[in-house]
This record gives C-alpha cells, structure tokens and sequence, in this order.
C-alpha cells in the first residue's frame, strides 16, 4: 500500500469499496465474499518498526477487524518481524531482532563487527530481504479471543474517546531507549 490509509473505524463498505488501497487489498485476498476462496492461508502485514509503521500496521488490523473479522479469529493475519540490526564480519552475517540479540551477535563474532541498525524496510535490500523471509521468518500472529468484543475493542482504540485513550497510554507507556544511537552520539 502506498501512504498511509485513512483510518478506517466507521467507515462503510462502500467506503472501502472506492478505496483503491482497500479495495485491491480485499480483492487480492480473494476475501469480499467471505474466506472460503481465501488465497493465502497466511496474511502478512509489513511495515516499518517506526511509528509511521506502527500506525500503518493498526489502521491494517482495524481494516481487517471491521469488515473480516473472521480473518484475525481464524488465525489468518500476521505482522512480520523485521530485524533492527545487522551485525557482520567477514565471515558471517547475523540478523538481530533485539537489543539482546544484538550483544550475542557482538559476542559471536566479535568486537569489531560492523552494526546497521535498521530503520525501515526501505533501507533492507531485496537481497538481505530474502534472508529473513520464507520459512524461518518470524511472525506474530494477531490474536483475537472469545471474550474479546471486537466492537467495543475498535470503538475505544479508534472512536472519539481520545482523553480516556490518552490517559491509557500515559499510564502504560514504556519507553525503550536505543542504545546503538546513543553509543555511536
């Protein structure tokens, strides 16, 4: 998808429907009429691990959650888990996924290997994309339960309440720092 969709709570299908993103999105998953012609068991959202990304990617499960919602409780819809650093030597290269994969990565292969940290999908080229896609990729699959009521669900995390949403992340919030960036400062 290019740009950011619009946010997509309380829209109608016919909306969607002229949604050119949306529309070949559904069309693509061969979803509009339900999942039995479902093209792909696996449906894999990609985006930046930046904020951008992170928006992106909720306005993608609220898309999904309103008008498929039965593609997320069937287990169909995933986020893939795209590496923050590489760390290489001449001899090898190691995707990191974490802060601490990244020292074991350092003590692997040693202290003078080069780190890149990622900061989108952009900067991974097709060639390193190839290497943490296909069967040993990680996916987080997005898990909707029973007792979940995804109405409500959607409507507090993207209806008009933003006061109350607001006072929830404050209360929640948790602040990683990025230790590459401040070492290399």
């Amino acid at each position: 998808m290019k740009g950011k969709p619009l946010n997509c709570f309380g829209l109608t299908k016919k909306v969607v429907y002229e949604n050119e993103e949306f529309n070949l999105l559904q069309n693509a998953l061969n979803i509009e009429d339900g999942l039995d012609e479902l093209r792909y068991q696996k449906v894999v959202i990609a985006t930046d691990a930046d904020v951008d990304g992170m928006h992106i990617r909720l306005l993608l499960i609220t898309f999904f959650l309103q008008f498929f919602p039965d593609l997320v409780k069937r287990g169909h819809l995933h986020i893939l888990q795209t590496p923050l650093f590489r760390v290489r030597n001449k001899d090898k290269t190691i995707y990191c996924y974490s802060e601490e994969e990244r020292r074991s990565a350092l003590t692997k292969l040693g202290q003078k290997a080069e780190i890149t940290r990622f900061k989108g999908l952009g900067e991974i080229s097709p060639d390193e994309f190839k290497h943490f896609i296909g069967m040993n990729m990680r996916l987080e699959p997005v898990v909707i339960t029973k007792h979940m009521n995804i109405k409500e669900m959607l409507s507090y995390y993207m209806g008009k309440n933003t006061p109350e949403r607001q006072n929830f992340i404050i209360e929640n919030l948790v602040v990683e720092h990025d230790i590459a960036v401040e070492q290399s400062a």
